[in-house]
């Protein structure tokens, strides 16, 4: 698969110390590479063929997506309606302080996992505000688990909370959550999506 290829080569490139040589050779072979595979592309707004907009799914979605290079390897389960849960474990590429998760990468898995319980439950939305707690530092390199669910709804507006916590301590969390997700009415989404030339339902109010 060439998205977890790609991610092992990121992984490589933020690791390596090899001389400068050999990354002038390295770059040039990853050129040539970009360029074989810009020979079919898609242009910005397109959703790609694979990708499932009535649900959500995307194949290249920077927090999960399988073809996403810059995806980390999160894999989510819908545990129930409302509630999923996800495992993840993050390398260098995700750096922040030195040997600790970047905090805006935290913030973006939270945000995944408040969205994403939301939308289990059939209650689509795109956030309209996050509010993220560090509640201790996140380590590289160990497995971490995350946890969210939906809290409530009020027509189109829905309320969720996640939490980020390592595998090993689940009843400690490191980072906490809180999201407002607000639908789109079928006539704004026709209006946001409309560049992408498709029927887009994972972001919209459910009658």
């Amino acid at each position: 698969m060439l998205g977890a290829a790609l991610r092992e080569l990121i992984d490589a490139a933020v690791l390596t110390e090899v001389p400068i040589e050999e990354l002038t050779e390295a770059a040039e072979a990853a050129r040539q590479l970009a360029s074989r595979l810009r020979v079919q592309s898609r242009r910005l707004p397109q959703i790609a063929a694979i990708d499932d907009p009535e649900v959500g799914e995307r194949w290249y979605n920077p927090v999960y997506g399988p073809g996403n290079p810059l995806a980390p390897p999160l894999e989510v389960i819908v545990s129930a309606q409302g509630r999923v849960s996800g495992r993840v474990t993050l390398g260098k590429p995700y750096e922040g302080p030195p040997g600790l998760l970047h905090g805006g990468v935290t913030a973006t898995l939270l945000d995944h996992a408040l969205a994403r319980a939301a939308r289990s439950a059939g209650h689509g939305g795109l956030t309209a505000s996050l509010t993220v707690r560090y509640r201790r530092p996140v380590p590289l390199g160990v497995p971490l688990l995350l946890d969210g669910r939906l809290e409530g709804v009020d027509g189109r507006r829905a309320t969720a909370l996640a939490t980020l916590a390592a595998a090993a301590d689940p009843g400690t969390p490191l980072a906490e959550g809180e999201a407002l997700l607000i639908a789109l009415t079928a006539d704004r989404a026709a209006e946001v999506f409309a560049p992408t030339g498709r029927s887009v339902g994972a972001w919209t109010a459910r009658s």
